[in-house]
């Protein structure tokens, strides 16, 4: 056999390991875009519950129920212009509210479209001192995301500041198109840090939030979440504005960031220092 074909023979199984090689590095680890998918997935979770959130809080105002007799006019956000409203009994607590945004869904003032009913049981007014507050969804939508679950309110408040735990128990979402969901369970802190003397005027209200979730995919693939700095979410913005969160992977962490404070609908997720992913947020 000739040099050339000696050589030429020697060669093939390096250039098939070469070859195997970088079409190993170019594609995606698996556990890593499952940490991507994942914290893209506790980002919708957080928007979803704040948007409940925000419906929970104009109908306790407009019905009277915040706990202060002030002469104060009530604003906010009118995520209830479409809405139907069914608060029982009248004169006495518990309270169950029915906020029911119709089977065919309606786009409130706020610019959301919400469907079907939130349903809270309410102990006593929402800033009352150990009262709670206890969501849970009948076929309710909002942005087309489907919310089931369960999100329990308790006033921790204290003469120092207004704050709650938030704890979601068997929380789900479902996406609009695939049918693709996620399972998320947790507890957050939330503390009031502006808007407390207008407890009437939502607008101007502004939330910081601390704690921890843990979000699962179908294939039981489960990733803890934990706040690094602060969510801010703002009344008026539908979306955290401001905060980062770490999610824990295997052997990496993602960092979601959700930027400098402005109302918007994005946030980035990095991975180990990699450039970072824009997502969007509903």
């Amino acid at each position: 056999m000739k040099l050339k074909q000696i050589l030429a023979f020697l060669s093939l199984p390096s250039l098939f390991f070469f070859a195997a090689c970088e079409k190993e590095e170019s594609e995606p680890d698996p556990e890593i875009e499952t940490t991507f998918n994942l914290s893209e997935n506790q980002a919708v979770s957080e928007s979803i519950g704040d948007d409940a959130n925000v419906v929970f809080f104009e109908t306790a105002a407009t019905a009277g129920l915040i706990g202060y007799r002030l002469n104060q006019t009530t604003k906010t956000t009118n995520t209830l212009s479409c809405a139907s409203v069914t608060i029982t009994p009248q004169n006495s607590f518990p309270k169950t509210m029915i906020i029911d945004f119709g089977a065919n869904g309606c786009t409130s003032a706020d610019g959301v479209n919400r469907r079907g009913k939130i349903n809270i049981t309410l102990s006593d007014s929402v800033h009352h001192p150990g009262s709670t507050a206890v969501m849970t969804f009948d076929n309710y939508y909002v942005s087309g995301f489907k919310a089931e679950g369960t999100i329990t309110w308790t006033n921790t408040s204290t003469p120092n500041g207004i704050s709650w735990t938030r704890q979601v128990t068997n929380g789900r979402v479902v996406t609009p198109l695939s049918g693709y969901y996620w399972l998320h369970e947790g507890t957050k802190n939330v503390i009031q840090t502006a808007g407390a003397n207008t407890p009437l005027n939502l607008l101007d209200d502004v939330y910081s939030v601390t704690g921890n979730h843990t979000v699962t995919n179908p294939a039981g693939k489960s990733r803890t979440v934990t706040i690094l700095e602060a969510l801010e979410k703002k009344t008026i913005c539908h979306n955290v504005s401001k905060g980062k969160m770490k999610i824990q992977g295997t052997n990496h962490f993602a960092i979601l960031d959700y930027g400098d404070g402005s109302c918007d609908n994005t946030a980035t997720v990095t991975i180990d220092g990699n450039p970072p992913r824009t997502i969007l947020l509903p």
